[in-house]
């Protein structure tokens, strides 16, 4: 199963990773240049859970930022 969040539908996304050399120009210096981009991901903090949906007791797959803001009951 993937690495997506039950609640929120939060997955993996794609993006890059930017290296960089040179001094900035605010410091005095020539500016920053890109000297190499490289592909990253992107991954959600996602744990296993046992909560209540729909009245019933599940282990589901979610993301800690459904959990804190309270979108789920925890089963006790």
């Amino acid at each position: 199963m993937a690495n997506i969040c039950e609640i929120c539908g939060k997955r993996t996304v794609a993006g890059r990773s930017y290296a960089t050399r040179g001094l900035a120009r605010r410091k005095k210096g020539a500016g920053i240049k890109i000297t190499g981009v490289t592909k990253r991901s992107f991954k959600p903090n996602i744990i296993k859970k046992t909560v209540v949906v729909d009245g019933s007791v599940k282990k589901v797959k979610i993301c800690t930022s459904c959990l804190r803001s309270g979108r789920v009951t925890l089963a006790s």
